[in-house]
Formats: structure tokens, C-alpha cells, sequence
């Protein structure tokens, strides 16, 4: 059975970086673009359609094309997730991309909007769930779960046993001690350590490193 084409949700950064990884290193062919009719401001997105969501299904119909939402964190991931919803109820199946440079074993199970990016390492019996993001660089330690529709930034770290609920947005150099439990719809901030189990709903915001009241032309050993 021939691959489906691929139509892509999204016409900014992160879809102009799924186009790249879906065509560079997944070898799949993406056909065009869809946004909602209200946020389409042009016919074309890298050279292929543009087509309003609600007319998606007359142009690139279903049972022809693929889709995979390439959307942000939006709402804590909430609007990713339902215009992924939508795109089921239309008839679509699904997407995902996981990259070839990523490290992953047999009990690794790809799962619907995935987008599993280069260098993430993902030991044994950890568990992704639906429509997460793991941006590049990531370490995700044995038999953890990270829940649907949460985004991942570069360059965490998941112990082993980590629990992360859904709608979770875990930012960039975090580091999570293992068997820590986080609840549903928590931001972690850049940099925090988490040593304990945190609540549905916390925000944890470390602080930014203190700029010097000392102009660098008057460091004398740099």
C-alpha cells in the first residue's frame, strides 16, 4: 500500500520545520498547508497551497492524504490538540515523525502528531504519549510517561519513573530527579529542578541569571 502524501496544519516556524523533517529524513511527500480560513493570508506556504481548514477536505481529501498539526504550545498545547480532534472528525489520519537520529528501542510505541526531534534519547519502556512534542536534545529516562499533548523543549532531562501529566509544558535545561510526579497542565520553567511531586496547574518560574552591573570593557581578564 502506497504512503500517503502529507498536509500539513500550520504555516509558520514549526510547519516550515515539519515540512523539512518529513521530506529530508521521514522521505514522505508534503502536498500543501491548511489554517483556519480567519488566520489565511496568502494562497501559498512554501511554494504549495494554502487552503482554508474548512475547505480542506474538497482539495486534499482524507481518504488521499495524511495530516499532522505543526502547532506550539498554544493554550497549553489545547489548540493543538483540537485541531487535531478536528482533523479526525474530517476523516484524516494522523501523522507523526520521529526522527531517524533519535535513540529509541523495541518498546517504543509512535503515537498520533508525535514530533520526536534529533538526538532525543528515549530509554526503555518510557512511555510518549498522543500529540507530544520532544524538541532536540532530550533524555527520557526508563519506564517514565509523559502524557498527551505536552511539549517538551530542548535539552531536559526525564529520570527514570517520571510521571508528567497532559497539557504540560516542560521548558528548556530543566531537570526532573526520578519517580517525580507532575501534575496536568503545569509549566516548568527554564533551568528549574524539580526534586518533588508538583500539583495539577503549578507554574514553577526560576529566575533569570542577574545582569552584572559591570560593563564588560572594564573586565580586565576576558
Amino acid at each position: 500500500m502506497a504512503v500517503k502524501a502529507i498536509v500539513i496544519f500550520g504555516a509558520g516556524d514549526i510547519a516550515e520545520l515539519a515540512d523539512f523533517y518529513f521530506r529530508e529524513d521521514a522521505g514522505r511527500s508534503v502536498a500543501g498547508f491548511t489554517v483556519d480560513a480567519a488566520y489565511r493570508s496568502a494562497d501559498t506556504f512554501l511554494g504549495r497551497p494554502l487552503v482554508p481548514f474548512e475547505e480542506l477536505a474538497v482539495r486534499f481529501p482524507p481518504a488521499e492524504f495524511d495530516l499532522f498539526v505543526a502547532l506550539a504550545y498554544t493554550g497549553l498545547n489545547k489548540l493543538r490538540r483540537e485541531r487535531v480532534d478536528a482533523a479526525v472528525d474530517k476523516g484524516y489520519s494522523i501523522a507523526h515523525y520521529v526522527s531517524s537520529r533519535a535513540t529509541k528501542f523495541s518498546t517504543f510505541m509512535a503515537a498520533e502528531n508525535q514530533f520526536i526531534l534529533e538526538d532525543n534519547t528515549i530509554q526503555p519502556f518510557a512511555r510518549i504519549g498522543r500529540n507530544v512534542t520532544l524538541w532536540s536534545g532530550n533524555h527520557i529516562g526508563h519506564h517514565s510517561n509523559i502524557a498527551d499533548d505536552s511539549f517538551i523543549a530542548s535539552h531536559v532531562v526525564v529520570s527514570g519513573g517520571v510521571s508528567i501529566g497532559p497539557r504540560c509544558f516542560v521548558g528548556v535545561n530543566v531537570t526532573i530527579r526520578d519517580h517525580v510526579k507532575i501534575g496536568a497542565d503545569c509549566v516548568i520553567g527554564a533551568g528549574a529542578l524539580v526534586l518533588s511531586d508538583i500539583a495539577d496547574g503549578s507554574v514553577l518560574s526560576p529566575g533569570g541569571t542577574e545582569i552584572s552591573k559591570v560593563p564588560s570593557h572594564r573586565l580586565r581578564r576576558i
